[in-house]
Protein backbone atom coordinates (compact mmCIF):
# COMPACT_ATOMS: atom_id res chain seq x y z
CA UNK A 1 0.00 0.00 0.00
CA UNK A 2 1.34 3.43 -0.93
CA UNK A 3 2.07 5.80 1.95
CA UNK A 4 0.83 8.63 -0.29
CA UNK A 5 -2.89 8.62 -0.95
CA UNK A 6 -5.85 10.97 -1.34
CA UNK A 7 -8.05 11.72 1.65
CA UNK A 8 -11.08 13.89 0.99
CA UNK A 9 -9.51 14.86 -2.31
CA UNK A 10 -6.13 15.94 -0.89
CA UNK A 11 -2.87 14.00 -1.17
CA UNK A 12 -1.57 12.92 2.23
CA UNK A 13 1.71 11.43 3.43
CA UNK A 14 0.43 8.80 5.86
CA UNK A 15 -1.91 10.95 7.97
CA UNK A 16 -0.44 14.35 7.10
CA UNK A 17 -1.93 16.77 4.56
CA UNK A 18 0.94 17.75 2.26
CA UNK A 19 -0.43 21.30 2.09
CA UNK A 20 0.22 21.67 5.82
CA UNK A 21 3.89 20.82 5.33
CA UNK A 22 4.07 23.19 2.37
CA UNK A 23 2.77 26.08 4.45
CA UNK A 24 5.63 25.66 6.92
CA UNK A 25 8.65 24.61 4.84
CA UNK A 26 7.79 25.92 1.38
CA UNK A 27 8.42 24.13 -1.88
CA UNK A 28 10.09 22.14 -3.20
CA UNK A 29 10.69 19.57 -0.46
CA UNK A 30 11.24 15.85 -0.03
CA UNK A 31 8.97 13.89 2.27
CA UNK A 32 9.60 10.36 3.58
CA UNK A 33 7.12 8.05 5.26
CA UNK A 34 8.60 6.29 8.28
CA UNK A 35 5.98 3.53 8.20
CA UNK A 36 6.85 2.67 4.60
CA UNK A 37 10.57 2.43 5.35
CA UNK A 38 9.78 0.15 8.28
CA UNK A 39 7.34 -2.02 6.35
CA UNK A 40 9.71 -2.54 3.42
CA UNK A 41 12.63 -3.43 5.67
CA UNK A 42 10.54 -5.91 7.65
CA UNK A 43 9.09 -7.51 4.51
CA UNK A 44 12.59 -8.20 3.21
CA UNK A 45 13.80 -9.45 6.56
CA UNK A 46 10.86 -11.80 6.93
CA UNK A 47 11.51 -13.30 3.50
CA UNK A 48 14.79 -14.65 4.87
CA UNK A 49 13.46 -15.64 8.29
CA UNK A 50 15.33 -18.62 9.71
CA UNK A 51 18.39 -18.00 7.54
CA UNK A 52 21.43 -16.14 8.93
CA UNK A 53 21.45 -12.83 7.05
CA UNK A 54 22.06 -9.10 7.30
CA UNK A 55 20.47 -6.40 5.18
CA UNK A 56 22.98 -3.58 4.81
CA UNK A 57 21.01 -0.61 3.53
CA UNK A 58 22.73 0.98 0.52
CA UNK A 59 23.32 4.45 1.93
CA UNK A 60 24.01 5.94 -1.48
CA UNK A 61 20.25 5.85 -2.10
CA UNK A 62 19.29 8.00 0.89
CA UNK A 63 21.68 9.10 3.63
CA UNK A 64 19.49 11.36 5.75
CA UNK A 65 20.22 10.69 9.41
CA UNK A 66 16.54 10.22 10.26
CA UNK A 67 16.20 7.55 7.56
CA UNK A 68 19.38 5.83 8.71
CA UNK A 69 18.32 5.95 12.35
CA UNK A 70 14.92 4.47 11.49
CA UNK A 71 16.58 1.50 9.79
CA UNK A 72 19.41 1.14 12.31
CA UNK A 73 16.91 0.73 15.15
CA UNK A 74 15.31 -2.11 13.17
CA UNK A 75 18.66 -3.91 13.05
CA UNK A 76 19.83 -2.91 9.58
CA UNK A 77 23.46 -2.73 8.64
CA UNK A 78 24.84 -0.21 6.17
CA UNK A 79 26.54 -0.59 2.81
CA UNK A 80 28.85 2.43 2.52
CA UNK A 81 30.93 3.74 -0.37
CA UNK A 82 32.89 6.58 1.25
CA UNK A 83 34.46 7.70 4.47
CA UNK A 84 31.67 10.22 4.86
CA UNK A 85 29.09 7.46 4.73
CA UNK A 86 31.01 5.52 7.39
CA UNK A 87 30.77 8.55 9.65
CA UNK A 88 27.05 8.95 8.89
CA UNK A 89 26.40 5.28 9.65
CA UNK A 90 28.23 5.47 12.97
CA UNK A 91 26.42 8.72 13.87
CA UNK A 92 23.12 6.89 13.28
CA UNK A 93 24.13 4.26 15.81
CA UNK A 94 25.20 1.51 13.40
CA UNK A 95 28.09 -0.48 14.91
CA UNK A 96 31.12 -1.26 12.80
CA UNK A 97 30.19 -4.95 12.83
CA UNK A 98 27.16 -4.11 10.66
CA UNK A 99 29.02 -2.02 8.05
CA UNK A 100 30.36 -3.23 4.70
CA UNK A 101 32.54 -0.95 2.59
CA UNK A 102 32.07 -1.08 -1.18
CA UNK A 103 33.40 1.06 -4.04
CA UNK A 104 36.19 0.99 -6.59
CA UNK A 105 38.11 4.02 -5.33
CA UNK A 106 38.61 3.71 -1.59
CA UNK A 107 41.31 6.12 -0.47
CA UNK A 108 43.94 5.19 2.07
CA UNK A 109 42.45 7.66 4.55
CA UNK A 110 39.05 6.00 4.13
CA UNK A 111 40.57 2.55 4.63
CA UNK A 112 42.24 3.71 7.84
CA UNK A 113 38.96 5.17 9.11
CA UNK A 114 37.12 1.91 8.35
CA UNK A 115 39.80 -0.10 10.15
CA UNK A 116 39.56 2.14 13.20
CA UNK A 117 35.81 1.56 13.22
CA UNK A 118 36.41 -2.21 12.96
CA UNK A 119 33.92 -2.68 10.14
CA UNK A 120 32.51 -6.06 9.20
CA UNK A 121 34.06 -6.31 5.75
CA UNK A 122 35.82 -4.51 2.91
CA UNK A 123 34.42 -5.46 -0.48
CA UNK A 124 37.71 -5.29 -2.38
CA UNK A 125 37.36 -4.36 -6.05
CA UNK A 126 40.90 -4.74 -7.44
CA UNK A 127 44.33 -6.14 -6.73
CA UNK A 128 45.91 -2.70 -6.25
CA UNK A 129 43.25 -1.92 -3.64
CA UNK A 130 43.99 -5.23 -1.93
CA UNK A 131 47.72 -4.42 -1.77
CA UNK A 132 47.04 -0.94 -0.40
CA UNK A 133 44.66 -2.27 2.27
CA UNK A 134 47.23 -4.86 3.34
CA UNK A 135 49.86 -2.16 3.78
CA UNK A 136 47.60 0.11 5.83
CA UNK A 137 46.26 -2.67 8.05
CA UNK A 138 49.76 -3.97 8.70
CA UNK A 139 51.04 -0.50 9.57
CA UNK A 140 48.16 -0.06 12.01
CA UNK A 141 48.70 -3.49 13.56
CA UNK A 142 45.14 -4.65 12.74
CA UNK A 143 43.49 -7.11 10.39
CA UNK A 144 41.15 -6.16 7.56
CA UNK A 145 38.33 -8.61 6.92
CA UNK A 146 37.71 -8.78 3.19
CA UNK A 147 35.65 -10.26 0.46
CA UNK A 148 36.56 -9.86 -3.20
CA UNK A 149 33.84 -8.33 -5.33
CA UNK A 150 33.64 -10.59 -8.34
CA UNK A 151 32.20 -9.56 -11.66
CA UNK A 152 30.17 -12.53 -12.96
CA UNK A 153 29.71 -10.96 -16.44
CA UNK A 154 25.91 -11.10 -16.17
CA UNK A 155 23.76 -8.46 -17.84
CA UNK A 156 21.24 -7.21 -15.28
CA UNK A 157 18.90 -6.10 -18.12
CA UNK A 158 18.68 -2.62 -16.67
CA UNK A 159 19.73 0.89 -17.71
CA UNK A 160 23.31 1.03 -19.00
CA UNK A 161 24.31 3.63 -16.40
CA UNK A 162 23.27 1.40 -13.47
CA UNK A 163 24.54 -1.93 -14.80
CA UNK A 164 27.56 -3.10 -12.79
CA UNK A 165 27.99 -6.82 -13.43
CA UNK A 166 29.41 -7.14 -16.95
CA UNK A 167 33.02 -6.98 -18.09
CA UNK A 168 32.26 -3.60 -19.69
CA UNK A 169 31.72 -2.12 -16.20
CA UNK A 170 34.40 -0.76 -13.87
CA UNK A 171 33.32 -2.85 -10.91
CA UNK A 172 34.85 -5.97 -9.41
CA UNK A 173 37.36 -8.63 -10.43
CA UNK A 174 36.52 -10.92 -13.37
CA UNK A 175 35.13 -14.10 -11.86
CA UNK A 176 37.64 -16.18 -13.82
CA UNK A 177 40.45 -14.34 -12.01
CA UNK A 178 38.91 -14.63 -8.55
CA UNK A 179 40.65 -17.85 -7.36
CA UNK A 180 44.07 -16.34 -8.08
CA UNK A 181 43.16 -13.06 -6.35
CA UNK A 182 41.86 -14.95 -3.32
CA UNK A 183 45.10 -16.91 -3.13
CA UNK A 184 47.03 -13.65 -3.15
CA UNK A 185 44.76 -12.17 -0.47
CA UNK A 186 45.31 -15.16 1.81
CA UNK A 187 49.08 -14.67 1.58
CA UNK A 188 49.06 -10.95 2.39
CA UNK A 189 49.74 -9.62 5.90
CA UNK A 190 46.92 -7.77 7.62
CA UNK A 191 44.26 -9.47 5.49
CA UNK A 192 41.65 -12.04 6.52
CA UNK A 193 39.45 -13.56 3.82
CA UNK A 194 35.91 -13.90 5.17
CA UNK A 195 33.53 -13.70 2.23
CA UNK A 196 32.75 -13.38 -1.44
CA UNK A 197 30.76 -10.52 -2.96
CA UNK A 198 28.93 -9.44 -6.11
CA UNK A 199 26.54 -6.72 -7.23
CA UNK A 200 25.30 -6.85 -10.82
CA UNK A 201 23.23 -3.67 -11.08
CA UNK A 202 20.28 -1.63 -9.94
CA UNK A 203 16.54 -1.54 -10.74
CA UNK A 204 16.52 -5.23 -11.69
CA UNK A 205 12.97 -6.27 -12.57
CA UNK A 206 13.59 -9.85 -13.67
CA UNK A 207 14.95 -12.72 -11.60
CA UNK A 208 16.78 -14.45 -14.47
CA UNK A 209 19.96 -12.28 -14.19
CA UNK A 210 20.04 -12.79 -10.43
CA UNK A 211 19.64 -16.52 -10.89
CA UNK A 212 22.46 -16.66 -13.43
CA UNK A 213 24.77 -14.62 -11.21
CA UNK A 214 23.96 -16.71 -8.10
CA UNK A 215 24.75 -19.90 -10.02
CA UNK A 216 28.22 -18.59 -10.81
CA UNK A 217 28.71 -17.19 -7.32
CA UNK A 218 27.78 -20.52 -5.70
CA UNK A 219 30.24 -22.37 -7.92
CA UNK A 220 32.98 -19.92 -6.97
CA UNK A 221 32.19 -20.17 -3.25
CA UNK A 222 32.44 -23.96 -3.35
CA UNK A 223 35.74 -23.70 -5.23
CA UNK A 224 37.14 -21.27 -2.67
CA UNK A 225 36.05 -23.42 0.27
CA UNK A 226 37.65 -26.46 -1.35
CA UNK A 227 40.87 -24.47 -1.72
CA UNK A 228 40.90 -23.88 2.04
CA UNK A 229 39.46 -20.39 2.35
CA UNK A 230 37.38 -20.07 5.52
CA UNK A 231 34.40 -18.15 4.22
CA UNK A 232 31.80 -16.95 6.70
CA UNK A 233 29.48 -14.98 4.43
CA UNK A 234 28.38 -14.43 0.87
CA UNK A 235 27.31 -10.94 -0.21
CA UNK A 236 24.73 -10.98 -3.00
CA UNK A 237 24.62 -7.20 -3.41
CA UNK A 238 21.30 -5.50 -4.04
CA UNK A 239 19.51 -4.02 -7.01
CA UNK A 240 16.01 -5.47 -6.82
CA UNK A 241 13.75 -3.00 -8.61
CA UNK A 242 10.59 -1.15 -7.68
CA UNK A 243 7.58 -0.02 -9.66
CA UNK A 244 7.89 3.54 -10.96
CA UNK A 245 5.07 3.58 -13.55
CA UNK A 246 1.52 3.12 -12.33
CA UNK A 247 0.68 0.82 -15.24
CA UNK A 248 3.78 -1.38 -14.94
CA UNK A 249 3.62 -4.83 -13.43
CA UNK A 250 5.07 -5.20 -9.96
CA UNK A 251 8.70 -6.39 -10.03
CA UNK A 252 9.54 -9.60 -8.16
CA UNK A 253 9.03 -9.09 -4.44
CA UNK A 254 11.22 -10.12 -1.51
CA UNK A 255 9.64 -13.57 -1.23
CA UNK A 256 10.29 -14.55 -4.86
CA UNK A 257 13.75 -13.03 -4.60
CA UNK A 258 14.48 -15.04 -1.45
CA UNK A 259 13.37 -18.27 -3.08
CA UNK A 260 15.78 -17.65 -5.97
CA UNK A 261 18.69 -16.77 -3.70
CA UNK A 262 18.17 -19.69 -1.33
CA UNK A 263 17.76 -22.20 -4.14
CA UNK A 264 21.34 -21.51 -5.18
CA UNK A 265 23.10 -20.29 -2.04
CA UNK A 266 21.10 -21.70 0.88
CA UNK A 267 22.98 -25.02 1.03
CA UNK A 268 26.37 -23.33 1.42
CA UNK A 269 25.76 -22.65 5.11
CA UNK A 270 27.12 -19.12 4.85
CA UNK A 271 25.59 -15.96 6.25
CA UNK A 272 23.88 -13.96 3.51
CA UNK A 273 24.52 -10.22 3.21
CA UNK A 274 22.43 -7.91 1.04
CA UNK A 275 22.95 -4.31 -0.10
CA UNK A 276 19.49 -3.11 -1.09
CA UNK A 277 18.60 0.58 -0.98
CA UNK A 278 16.09 1.48 -3.68
CA UNK A 279 13.85 -1.42 -2.61
CA UNK A 280 13.58 0.08 0.87
CA UNK A 281 13.51 3.82 0.20
CA UNK A 282 12.26 4.64 -3.31
CA UNK A 283 8.51 4.37 -2.85
CA UNK A 284 8.72 5.73 0.69
CA UNK A 285 9.50 9.22 -0.61
CA UNK A 286 7.88 12.02 -2.60
CA UNK A 287 9.08 15.36 -3.96
CA UNK A 288 6.49 18.14 -3.63
CA UNK A 289 6.71 21.14 -5.96
CA UNK A 290 4.61 24.17 -6.88
CA UNK A 291 3.56 25.18 -10.37
CA UNK A 292 5.00 28.59 -11.26
CA UNK A 293 3.66 29.07 -14.77
CA UNK A 294 1.94 27.22 -17.58
CA UNK A 295 3.55 28.22 -20.87
CA UNK A 296 1.94 27.32 -24.19
CA UNK A 297 4.69 27.14 -26.78
CA UNK A 298 4.47 26.68 -30.54
CA UNK A 299 4.95 22.92 -30.32
CA UNK A 300 4.49 22.06 -26.64
CA UNK A 301 2.89 23.13 -23.42
CA UNK A 302 5.31 23.52 -20.55
CA UNK A 303 4.31 23.26 -16.89
CA UNK A 304 7.08 25.18 -15.14
CA UNK A 305 7.54 24.15 -11.51
CA UNK A 306 9.92 25.24 -8.76
CA UNK A 307 11.69 21.86 -8.53
CA UNK A 308 14.49 21.35 -11.02
CA UNK A 309 17.15 18.95 -12.23
CA UNK A 310 19.44 20.04 -9.40
CA UNK A 311 16.79 18.77 -6.95
CA UNK A 312 15.95 15.53 -8.81
CA UNK A 313 18.44 14.64 -11.52
CA UNK A 314 17.22 11.11 -12.31
CA UNK A 315 14.98 12.04 -15.28
CA UNK A 316 17.86 13.93 -16.92
CA UNK A 317 20.59 11.47 -15.95
CA UNK A 318 18.83 8.15 -16.49
CA UNK A 319 15.76 9.07 -18.52
CA UNK A 320 13.96 7.91 -15.38
CA UNK A 321 10.18 7.95 -15.10
CA UNK A 322 8.48 9.28 -11.98
CA UNK A 323 4.70 9.39 -11.69
CA UNK A 324 3.48 12.97 -11.19
CA UNK A 325 0.17 13.64 -9.47
CA UNK A 326 -1.62 16.84 -8.37
CA UNK A 327 -1.88 17.32 -4.62
CA UNK A 328 -5.53 18.26 -5.09
CA UNK A 329 -7.27 15.35 -6.80
CA UNK A 330 -8.62 16.24 -10.24
CA UNK A 331 -12.25 15.81 -11.10
CA UNK A 332 -13.05 12.30 -12.35
CA UNK A 333 -13.94 13.67 -15.79
CA UNK A 334 -10.93 16.03 -16.03
CA UNK A 335 -9.42 16.06 -19.51
CA UNK A 336 -5.74 15.17 -19.63
CA UNK A 337 -3.28 16.75 -22.05
CA UNK A 338 0.36 16.05 -22.83
CA UNK A 339 2.82 18.50 -21.30
CA UNK A 340 6.47 18.79 -20.35
CA UNK A 341 7.04 19.36 -16.62
CA UNK A 342 10.18 21.49 -16.40
CA UNK A 343 12.12 23.45 -13.82
CA UNK A 344 13.68 26.91 -13.68
CA UNK A 345 17.29 25.80 -14.25
CA UNK A 346 18.94 27.23 -17.36
CA UNK A 347 19.35 23.90 -19.19
CA UNK A 348 17.21 22.26 -21.86
CA UNK A 349 17.76 19.03 -19.94
CA UNK A 350 16.00 20.45 -16.90
CA UNK A 351 12.81 18.43 -16.81
CA UNK A 352 10.93 16.11 -14.47
CA UNK A 353 8.73 14.62 -17.20
CA UNK A 354 8.30 14.95 -20.94
CA UNK A 355 5.18 14.46 -23.02
CA UNK A 356 3.28 13.42 -19.90
CA UNK A 357 -0.54 13.18 -19.83
CA UNK A 358 -1.68 15.27 -16.86
CA UNK A 359 -4.93 16.91 -15.76
CA UNK A 360 -5.19 20.71 -16.03
CA UNK A 361 -2.66 22.56 -13.84
CA UNK A 362 -2.30 26.25 -13.10
CA UNK A 363 0.07 28.53 -11.23
CA UNK A 364 -0.03 27.87 -7.50
CA UNK A 365 -1.05 24.21 -7.80
CA UNK A 366 1.03 21.63 -5.98
CA UNK A 367 2.29 18.43 -7.56
CA UNK A 368 3.82 15.31 -6.06
CA UNK A 369 6.67 13.49 -7.82
CA UNK A 370 6.36 9.90 -6.61
CA UNK A 371 8.99 7.23 -5.92
CA UNK A 372 11.53 9.91 -5.02
CA UNK A 373 12.89 8.40 -1.80
CA UNK A 374 15.97 6.86 -3.45
CA UNK A 375 18.60 8.73 -5.45
CA UNK A 376 16.71 11.99 -5.01
CA UNK A 377 18.04 14.25 -2.28
CA UNK A 378 21.41 12.46 -2.21
CA UNK A 379 22.15 13.43 -5.81
CA UNK A 380 20.91 17.01 -5.46
CA UNK A 381 23.19 19.98 -5.98
CA UNK A 382 23.21 23.76 -5.82
CA UNK A 383 23.47 24.56 -9.52
CA UNK A 384 22.25 28.11 -10.33
CA UNK A 385 22.85 28.92 -6.64
CA UNK A 386 19.72 27.04 -5.67
CA UNK A 387 19.89 25.82 -2.05
CA UNK A 388 19.35 22.15 -1.29
CA UNK A 389 15.67 21.54 -0.60
CA UNK A 390 14.29 20.54 2.81
CA UNK A 391 13.63 16.94 3.78
CA UNK A 392 10.70 15.98 6.00
CA UNK A 393 9.68 12.72 7.69
CA UNK A 394 6.12 11.80 8.60
CA UNK A 395 5.09 9.28 11.21
CA UNK A 396 1.34 8.77 11.29
CA UNK A 397 -0.16 12.20 11.90
CA UNK A 398 3.05 13.88 13.04
CA UNK A 399 5.91 15.22 10.97
CA UNK A 400 9.24 16.97 11.38
CA UNK A 401 11.81 18.70 9.22
CA UNK A 402 14.84 16.40 9.09
CA UNK A 403 16.97 18.72 6.96
CA UNK A 404 16.24 22.42 6.74
CA UNK A 405 16.57 24.54 3.62
CA UNK A 406 19.82 26.54 4.00
CA UNK A 407 19.75 30.24 3.20
CA UNK A 408 21.34 31.40 -0.03
CA UNK A 409 23.78 33.39 2.10
CA UNK A 410 25.21 30.09 3.35
CA UNK A 411 26.17 29.20 -0.22
CA UNK A 412 27.77 32.59 -0.74
CA UNK A 413 29.57 32.56 2.61
CA UNK A 414 31.11 29.18 1.80
CA UNK A 415 33.23 30.95 -0.83
CA UNK A 416 36.35 32.89 0.05
CA UNK A 417 37.61 35.95 -1.78
CA UNK A 418 41.40 36.05 -1.35
CA UNK A 419 42.78 39.14 0.34
CA UNK A 420 44.90 40.02 -2.66
CA UNK A 421 41.80 40.08 -4.89
CA UNK A 422 39.78 42.14 -2.42
CA UNK A 423 42.56 44.71 -2.31
CA UNK A 424 43.00 45.06 -6.08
Amino acid sequence: MSPFSYRDGVLHAEGVDLRAITREVGTPFYCYARAALTERYKAFNEAFAGVPHLLCFAMKTNSNQAVLTTLARLGAGMDVVSGGEIMRARAAGVPGERIVFSGVGKTRAEMALALRENILCFNVESEPELEALSGIASAMGVTARISVRVNPDVDALTHAKISTGTYANKFGVPISEAPRVYARAAALPGIEVTGVDMHIGSQIVELAPIEAACTRLADLARQLIAAGHRLTHIDVGGGLGVRYRADDADPPGPQAYAETILRHLGALGLKLIFEHGRLIAANAGILVSEVLYVKKGAAKTFVIVDAAMNDLVRPTLYEAWHEIVPVIAPAPDALHSHVDVVGPVCESGDYLAQNRALPPLKAGDLIGVLSAGAYGAVQAGTYNTRPLVPEVMVDGTRWATIRARPPVTALIDADNVPSWLAQD
